[in-house]
């Protein structure tokens, strides 16, 4: 795969602008296998994809929610499209994810994904994103679900692109 100067493959450069790519997520990754593969996709996104990581809450069950809740929406940049991640949300496959994506690209607005604690996310948080994405009805650990949005995102990035990254069916 060839790259640009700055280290960004080049079939990224036929992308729609995107202001930045964000995760915040509840929990430290630390030194993991998961937190590597994470980071391995992160960086080949374009922008890279940035993570913030916020503790996670005590407490009874509500007052974690409202407490993580509180801390994640401190960190949503003014103006971002807000992308929540919940169970109960909208499981594209990942052409469906891809034209989604790059709707939202075009509009050159920070993409904010809001990944919750054991808990979830809480409901004036899942309110605030302007869309609820699920990665399939199994529960899966934070730090996997972290790796497969990541992986994903780049996915629906090499889709738009016409990458042959993505071996499924491509749309005509």
């Amino acid at each position: 795969m060839a790259s640009s100067a700055c280290g960004a493959p080049s079939w990224t450069r036929k992308l729609p602008p995107l202001a930045e790519w964000l995760l915040l997520a509840v929990g430290r990754a630390g030194a993991t296998p998961e937190a590597a593969l994470v980071a391995r996709y992160a960086a080949r996104l374009r922008p890279a994809l940035r993570i913030i990581e916020v503790a996670d809450g005590r407490g009874s069950a509500a007052e974690i929610m409202r407490r993580e809740a509180a801390t994640l929406s401190a960190r949503i940049p003014a103006g971002a499209l807000v992308v929540a991640l919940d169970r109960g949300g909208e499981a594209p496959d990942s052409a469906g994810l891809a034209r989604r994506l790059g709707q939202w690209a075009g509009s050159g607005k920070t993409l904010c994904f809001v990944l919750g604690g054991a808990e979830g996310l809480d409901p004036s948080l899942l309110e605030q994103s302007q869309f609820r994405l699920s990665l399939g009805p199994m529960v899966w650990p934070h730090l996997l679900a972290r790796a497969m949005l990541a992986e994903q995102l780049f996915r629906a990035q090499s889709i738009l692109a016409g990458h042959p990254y993505h071996r499924g069916p491509r749309e005509s």
